[in-house]
């Protein structure tokens, strides 16, 4: 068992280093949205929700491929990568969004963008959800707390 745990370690980190840490739905300071449903949080990155309680337009911010928020993000979506980049470009083809989300290379640049656009929203790593955003409740659970479901 420890030899299958090694190999899973050393070969695969990012799975393993995946499955045990939260990754946490965060916004804008300003935005009053306290709690969000999974349901409504798939309405929202697969771009069939565009505005917040209120109507202020929803911005997407998502992380470029090949690192573990778009894998949370492709799984909840229940999507492949190129399945979410076809999905993406027939949404704006057909005129149902005005562009693809917003990828970017790190979670410091989330975390700016998520600053800078009062209806961001994005998906990051819950421990380095820091000062200048806001961490919202998934289903009524804050990440750490038993039951958090996005991983």
């Amino acid at each position: 068992m420890l030899f299958v745990l090694g190999f899973l370690l050393v070969f695969f980190p990012h799975f393993a280093f995946c499955q045990s840490e939260d990754i946490a739905v965060v916004v804008n300071t300003n935005n009053p949205t306290s709690n969000i449903s999974l349901g409504e949080l798939r309405k929202v990155f697969a771009g069939e929700k565009q505005s917040w309680p209120g109507g202020s337009p929803i911005k997407l911010i998502v992380r470029a491929t090949d690192c573990r928020e778009r894998v949370a993000l492709l799984h909840l979506l229940n999507m492949s990568e190129s399945q979410y980049k076809r999905y993406w470009t027939g949404q704006v083809l057909r005129g149902e969004a005005s562009s693809e989300p917003v990828a970017v290379f790190s979670n410091g640049f989330q975390r700016e963008a998520i600053r800078a656009l009062p209806g961001g929203i994005a998906l990051m790593d819950a421990q380095d959800a820091k000062l200048g955003v806001k961490v919202i409740k998934l289903d009524g659970r804050l990440p750490g707390e038993a039951g958090y479901p996005l991983h």
